[in-house]
């Protein structure tokens, strides 16, 4: 049978096939030309980067000399290094033989052989990697591992893995094997607080390096992977698995013989007999923040000045901040949590005389570098009343603690301020004492928003200008006040008005003749000596009985000022609150103590407020302030004396029916020349109104009451020479029943008997004149007075009483009260 031709199709895909075989050959040429080109060109970028890097970051490689932080009496309280305080320098004749051998048989075989990187390493823990699906093996070398310590943290990813590649590379081309090998032992972390292998044969054994034994050094050399798993002290067992590990290694790449792995793996590890464990680093939230400090005044990085050896010379009292630190550690000083976040809490001891700071706590628990609360801002609540409402209006110079202000219920273009006070006027410091808060707006809207922002930007309150509004006066800012920011204002008025600057540092000293002292700013007068005066003598009162801040008292002079906010939770209508304040100074020091959750929920919230903020305040400062010589707040010459007149006493309102009028009276003011105001409102009004002014009788009758109206009456004595008040004496109210109105009937002629004279009128049963039995359609309802309160205008002849307190006379049925008499409300001054 002949053979088919070939299609043409069939020829071009053979033709085709011969042509794509020398295509193939080509391309996998010219590929991998292409990635040797870009191998060589990422190496080269590799390398660039990497001394990019050191260029920029050399002196971190330095390990330096630990700069020291001293106290107030000069002694120290803390090392600063690159990385922690417990380390060590060793040179490398200092590092036994066995031990370079044990670090490079187990962290990196290959440490000698390869520049940086060892892509043999790395193709074995990708393919392991991929096998388990997921990052468990590391192919980085000892070079590696130290650009990781030294430059980067310690997230597994792949720029950072290329980052650091490309820094391995760069320290082998700078340094010598020996170089990296030493600084890689002195830099790396040995567990429980110890960095360097040198502080490490301290710490676990007791010996200097040159004297360590194959079994130690084994077990320092398993402990780089996981220090706190590998440790002997805290995990003795999971050590001699991991010693057994790296004796076997050595042995595997011939370093010792079976017979010392033999040996070494047998030794007991015990604890030195003077060992004592490493403790966290005193006063961390205080070392935090002069670090902060240091830095700014000396303008040098973190790690330049920890490594620096400067000496830092701080203004720590030890025994007020070791009595802060027991107080920040008892849990009973907090409200109990539902969960695992606690309530947290911040404080500071400023001395305002110059402003060293003595003391401060970041918060509970806590850690190195953590959340100082110090600097954090809170709503600040009442405590904030003095800066915004109080300490404006008695700059302008016409208020003054003995003025009256208005506590009246009122609204203000539609914020309506509530407290539990009733609406009788206070004074200035009766308002500050009980924390009025309808006396604080009054006096804010009295004074004005632009006058009392800037007296509290004088202060350090840089408020935003949605903050200028009328709730400012109950501490309802956008952005709040930190606990150093309220114990800084406050330490202006114990200072007699004069600007402080908080501060810790008091002189540094490093090398090459470096020298720092601190200067204080010039002082400023922020608001006049009688301002701060006048606040200092209100608050005073905050913390004597019956203050709002009783509990802060420590038996010394003090002033200051409580502060709560709500909790503002949305869609939550229970009760709780946010932020609990207590700000406080003597005539020596200023502190600041804020409580509450760093995130307020429906479960997160606090039940006892301010109260225990004060308490808190007085554990510490009791202690804190032991030994600290006590002074008294020192009054500025030409300070107004308050010599206001007395209060009224025995006030009595009374309704005469017969007349339709209410009858005023009282006591007089037996000392100096007064006159008298009375103050009226109806039941439906909200403030109340100047009815009679300069009065030099003490009674005065109110004919202007309405039938069916109910009105309210306050009485002060005014002292005209001095434009001095007296406070307001209690309040009546008095209920004006309604009358019933009798049309006008023709009168008609009185009857004549036959002999010419008047009939007289019949005589009742009881032998009284023909006049209307009391009840006979003039009782008034049940609900307004006593038992007896509906016999209508009284019995004929009987003198009306102004109050027995038994509720039968004719009046009682006319005045709502809860005083002694029965008959009168008394709101109290």
């Amino acid at each position: 049978m002949a053979e088919r031709p070939r299609s043409k199709t069939a020829q071009k895909q053979k033709k085709k096939k011969k042509i794509s075989g020398r295509k193939w050959f080509y391309g996998l040429f010219f590929t991998a030309a292409i990635a040797i080109v870009c191998g060589i060109i990422g190496y080269l970028l590799i390398i660039l980067n990497g001394e990019r890097i050191l260029a920029e970051n050399g002196s971190k490689l330095n390990l330096g000399e630990a700069s020291i932080i001293y106290d107030a009496d000069k002694k120290e309280i803390a090392r600063l290094s690159a990385v922690l305080d417990n380390r060590e320098v060793a040179e490398y004749s200092e590092l036994p033989e066995q031990l370079l051998n044990a670090i490079v048989a187990t962290e990196d075989q290959r440490f000698y052989e390869h520049s940086g990187i060892d892509f043999f390493a790395i193709g074995r823990a990708v393919v392991k990697d991929v096998i388990a699906r997921s990052a468990v093996e590391g192919g980085s070398t000892i070079t590696q591992q130290l650009a990781k310590n030294v430059f980067l943290t310690a997230d597994k990813t792949f720029f950072r893995k290329a980052t650091e590649a490309s820094i391995a590379v760069a320290l082998e081309h700078q340094m010598s094997k020996q170089q990296i090998l030493t600084m890689y032992l002195n830099r790396i972390y040995f567990g429980n607080g110890v960095y360097g292998v040198k502080a490490a044969a301290k710490y676990y054994f007791d010996t200097e390096l040159e004297k360590l034994e194959l079994w130690q050094v084994a077990i320092l050399a398993g402990m780089p992977k996981a220090p706190n798993r590998y440790n002997p002290i805290n995990h003795p067992e999971d050590s001699l698995n991991r010693r057994a590990v790296v004796l076997q290694l050595m042995f595997d790449q011939k370093y010792i013989e079976e017979a010392d792995m033999e040996k070494a793996k047998a030794v007991v590890y015990e604890r030195p007999a003077n060992y004592e464990e490493n403790r966290p680093e005193s006063y961390p939230a205080f070392i935090d923040y002069v670090i902060e400090e240091a830095i700014e005044v000396t303008k040098l990085s973190e790690e330049e000045l920890r490594i620096g050896g400067y000496h830092i010379y701080t203004s720590l009292n030890q025994q007020a901040q070791q009595a802060m630190d027991t107080e920040f550690n008892d849990d009973d000083n907090f409200e109990k949590s539902k969960d695992e976040q606690q309530v947290q809490g911040a404080m500071i001891i400023i001395d305002h005389r110059d402003g060293t700071i003595k003391a401060l706590s970041g918060g509970r628990d806590y850690v190195k570098k953590g959340l100082n609360r110090v600097e954090l801002p809170r709503q600040p609540g009442s405590a904030i009343k003095p800066v915004i409402s109080y300490g404006p209006a008695l700059e302008t110079g016409d208020y003054y603690p003995w003025t009256i202000l208005k506590n009246d219920k009122k609204c203000y273009n539609n914020y309506c301020p509530t407290d539990r006070w009733g609406p009788t006027p206070v004074s200035m410091t009766q308002a500050i004492k009980d924390s009025r808060n309808l006396a604080a707006v009054w006096m804010l809207n009295e004074i004005g928003l632009k006058r009392s922002f800037e007296f509290a930007k004088k202060l350090g309150f840089d408020l935003e200008q949605e903050d200028r509004n009328l709730t400012a006066a109950l501490g309802g800012l956008s952005k709040g006040a930190t606990p150093m920011q309220m114990a800084t204002a406050f330490s202006v008025f114990a200072n007699g008005g004069k600007s402080v600057d908080p501060h810790t540092i008091l002189k540094i000293e490093g090398q090459n003749n470096y020298s720092y002292t601190y200067k204080a700013p010039a002082s400023k007068q922020l608001m006049s000596a009688e301002t701060a005066w006048y606040l200092t003598e209100m608050m005073q009162t905050v913390v004597e009985k019956g203050g709002s801040g009783a509990r802060a008292a420590i038996g010394r002079q003090l002033a200051g000022k409580t502060g709560t906010t709500q909790h503002g939770i949305p869609g939550y209508s229970g009760d709780g609150i946010r932020d609990a304040w207590f700000v406080g100074y003597t005539p020596e020091w200023t502190a600041a103590v804020w409580m509450g959750y760093d995130k307020t929920g429906k479960d997160h919230i606090l039940k006892k407020g301010s109260s225990q903020s004060a308490a808190f305040f007085a554990k510490v400062m009791r202690p804190a302030m032991k030994g600290v010589q006590e002074s008294s707040f020192k009054k500025p010459q030409g300070v107004k004396e308050n010599n206001p007149p007395a209060a009224i006493t025995n006030f009595n309102a009374i309704f005469i029916p017969e007349e339709m009028k209410v009858q005023l009276s009282w006591d007089p003011i037996q000392d100096g020349q007064v006159t008298y105001k009375v103050f009226r409102k109806e039941a439906s009004e909200s403030e109340f109104i100047e009815f009679v002014d300069s009065l030099t009788s003490t009674e005065v009758d109110d004919m202007s009451a309405f039938p069916g109206m109910t009105y309210e009456y306050y009485v002060v004595a005014y002292d005209a020479k001095n434009n001095l008040e007296s406070p307001p004496s209690q309040t009546i109210k008095v209920v004006i029943p309604e009358t019933e109105i009798i049309p006008d009937v023709p009168m008609e002629p009185d009857p004549i008997d036959p002999d010419g004279g008047e009939i007289t009128p019949p005589i009742d049963e009881d032998g009284g004149e023909g006049t209307p039995e009391p009840g006979d359609g003039t009782d008034l309802p049940d609900d307004t007075g006593g038992p007896d309160a509906g016999n209508g205008t009284g019995e004929p002849g009987e003198t009306p009483d102004t109050g027995d307190g038994a509720g039968n006379d004719i009046l009682d049925g006319l005045f709502d009260g809860s005083g002694t008499d029965g008959n009168t409300q008394g709101t109290g001054g």
